[in-house]
């Protein structure tokens, strides 16, 4: 479990995941609670906002699943990757910043969701960077610095927004001012850890520019299709994969505003999510060094499990103690679980062709995000009980590990 040092490319690329960890941060936390003023506001009770947060985010990771495939064949080809990478933070910059001057609930869910396929389609590319700024020695432990100093760098703007929404009122500033400053902050932020990227990243690996880049992008996308099929520890993986990071990513999306229709307090609940990021910088660290002794596969499966009895406890959810041991669970298991899946599957397609084939993966993570949040927010529409919604989480994961089982075999 060696110690490695970074390069100045590495630590480029790991200084993107601190800016945009603090937009998922944000999202995770601050502003289901804000939604929830707006929606109460507005007429609706616990359920109807569990439920239209839940849509929105669904909505969100659809488009994203749908348009990622496509913009990950365009981004393979040359000097098309940076450019598409930079349109799409650039949507997720300003979606950020304008949700602070948004009124109303619908309104401030559009830009939400527009704001949030930004964010998600930029991690289409710099994923797919993920096999040009590093080695496949050091990839497990690159993927995983990143998720770990995403995780403690984005709690920086965090703190100042906690203070700003807290104890704003003592410096004269209203509600609604104090969260309209905490967006700018997050964006501005997310911006500036940009930049170094956009400075330093060349695109080694691309396949020639075609004289009808859009047209040949769609055939070759038909191919990517088919050739995932025919390798089948490839698409067996993405079926795997689209059922136990569905999970990780519904519990993300929706502790906060789990916790806030249970009626716990939400000053805990932001506290609890903030200890979420502290201990899940370390643990992200200890399984990127960990995967250097230990086959990826199991850490990945031990995560899984971990996931499925983490689920199980969610739903007998009644107090604020009992979301404290959920946040740190979580943080336990949250960063291992999605670095090694990154670079497990970085480690079986084509360099070449990393960005459509991450626009696969895409389909398969931000598709299942949009199954999972739909699945608990429909399930607790119907039954009227939120825990039972999130009881069919732990679903997702079994299947998933009996899927990733089966990938394991074909690939040894």
């Amino acid at each position: 479990m060696k110690k490695i040092k970074l390069t100045a490319l590495e630590r480029s690329w790991i200084l993107y995941d601190i800016g945009n960890s603090a937009f998922i941060l944000l999202v995770s936390t601050l502003i289901p609670i804000y939604f929830y003023s707006l929606a109460s506001d507005g007429g609706l009770n616990e359920s109807l906002y569990l439920s239209y947060w839940g849509y929105a985010g669904s909505a969100a990771t659809l488009l994203v699943a749908v348009i990622g495939p496509i913009c990950g064949t365009l981004a393979d080809h040359r000097g098309f990757k940076k450019p598409i990478f930079m349109a799409c933070m650039l949507l997720g910059v300003l979606g950020c910043a304008a949700m602070g001057v948004t009124a109303g609930w619908l309104a401030f869910l559009v830009v939400f969701v527009l704001a949030k396929v930004g964010y998600s389609s930029s991690l289409v590319f710099y994923d797919a960077m993920l096999p040009e700024v590093t080695t496949d020695a050091r990839m497990d432990n690159v993927s995983s610095q990143g998720y770990a100093y995403g995780y403690i760098g984005s709690v920086i703007p965090f703190i100042l927004c906690l203070v700003l929404v807290l104890l704003g009122d003592k410096i004269g500033l209203s509600a609604g001012t104090a969260m309209t400053v905490s967006f700018l902050l997050v964006a501005v932020w997310w911006l500036g850890c940009t930049l170094p990227l956009l400075k330093s990243y060349r695109q080694k690996a691309y396949v020639e520019r075609a004289q009808h880049p859009i047209k040949d992008t769609f055939r070759q996308l038909g191919r990517t299709f088919r050739d995932a099929s025919k390798e089948k520890h490839i698409l067996i993986y993405l079926i795997a994969f689209f059922f136990f990071i569905d999970g990780v990513y519904t519990i993300i999306d929706m502790a906060t505003a789990y916790g806030t229709a249970l009626g716990l307090d939400s000053t805990g609940l932001l506290l609890a999510l903030l200890v979420t990021q502290f201990v899940a910088f370390p643990f992200a660290i200890l399984f990127g060094r960990l995967s250097a002794a230990k086959d990826t596969g199991k850490l990945i499966k031990l995560c899984i499990l971990a996931y499925t009895g983490i689920t199980l406890f969610a739903v007998f959810l009644k107090s604020q103690w009992q979301f404290w041991v959920l946040a740190v669970l979580v943080g336990m298991f949250q960063g291992g679980i999605q670095a090694l899946s990154r670079s497990y599957f970085t480690r079986i397609i084509p360099p070449q062709q990393s960005g459509e084939y991450f626009g696969l993966l895409d389909i398969c993570g931000k598709g299942a995000s949009f199954m999972g949040t739909t699945l608990v927010s429909a399930v607790s529409q119907i039954t009227g009980d939120i825990n039972t919604g999130v009881g069919m989480i732990a679903i997702l994961f079994i299947v998933g590990m009996f899927f990733f089982r089966v990938t394991v075999r074909i690939k040894s």
